[in-house]
């Protein structure tokens, strides 16, 4: 991708993501990824990005479906082609939008995965507090499942967004929206821990403000947290395949389990629309049918 010539209008319009609409640079980069992919084709049709006819776009997704793309890859493909379409629009660069009535594939429903209880007890349980760089890990997993942070958002946290006295966090979601979220005593507990004993001794410059610290005493990347966490999945010998947002799934699903209103849970994870938390109510309903099938006579 990086071979491409650099096009004047898709520059344009991640300045616009990232200025006007305030996007994160992770999903400015996503973007950018998606289109650029789609520029590619068209450079092989020798066509401009700008000029693309509804044929054109039309024609790159039949490739893509032959290239073995999933219905919600080639959705997420579409929507950001036509949110490129819809910004040259609206500048009047093109006189009417090539993705008008296009329709999204419809991506395939999969259940997220989740950790029972036990297992999550499990995991959280491995590092060794006796350790700086242990203390560091048990504050990160336990604040992360208390609160259901994007682990964008748990990495993104400095020291004044914790307030420890009144036990909440305040943490900034996509589009750099704020959210206060409430933290349980036992993250409290070794949030304190850490923020007491360990955090000096990673910091290297007294002016970072960063929460979670690396080694190197800068902020803690994505890919160090997904390493740290794998190492614990293994020591804890759990077999499921566990991503950060796996904690958050689980966070959620364990909430709806215990009675907590969907709508609480809507506000907690940061949504926007409660219908993407109502998936979370699918796994609850599910374990509530399996626990009726093995309890009642007549089940």
């Amino acid at each position: 991708m990086s071979e491409l010539k650099e096009d004047r209008y898709l520059t344009e319009f991640l300045n616009f993501l990232r200025v006007e609409r305030g996007l994160s640079n992770n999903t400015v980069q996503s973007y950018r990824y998606d289109l650029e992919k789609f520029k590619a084709y068209l450079d092989s049709k020798e066509a401009a990005l700008k000029d693309a006819s509804q044929t054109m776009i039309l024609g790159y997704f039949n490739y893509q479906r032959e290239q073995g793309r999933t219905p919600r890859t080639l959705a997420r493909y579409l929507a950001a082609i036509r949110c490129f379409y819809h910004y040259l629009l609206q500048e009047y660069y093109i006189q009417a939008d090539p993705t008008e009535n296009l329709e999204s594939p419809k991506p395939e429903k999969h259940l997220p995965r989740i950790l029972s209880v036990g297992e999550v007890d499990l995991l959280l349980s491995q590092p060794n507090v006796g350790t700086v760089a242990g203390l560091r890990d048990k504050a990160m997993l336990e604040l992360i499942y208390a609160t259901g942070m994007r682990v964008s958002e748990l990495l993104g946290l400095n020291t004044e967004h914790v307030n420890l006295d009144a036990g909440f966090v305040r943490c900034f979601g996509k589009g750099s929206k704020e959210r206060i979220i409430p933290v349980g005593e036992v993250a409290l507990q070794y949030t304190r821990e850490y923020l007491a004993k360990g955090r000096a001794k990673l910091r290297k410059n007294h002016w970072e403000r960063a929460l979670f610290l690396n080694r190197l005493g800068k902020r803690l990347t994505r890919q160090g947290f997904w390493k740290i966490l794998k190492g614990y999945a293994k020591k804890a010998g759990i077999q499921k395949e566990i991503t950060p947002h796996v904690l958050r799934h689980s966070f959620a699903t364990h909430l709806l389990e215990n009675g907590a209103d969907l709508r609480v849970v809507q506000e907690l994870l940061g949504h926007a629309d409660v219908t993407t938390t109502q998936i979370y109510t699918h796994l609850s309903q599910r374990k509530l049918r399996e626990v009726y099938e093995r309890a009642h006579p007549r089940a």
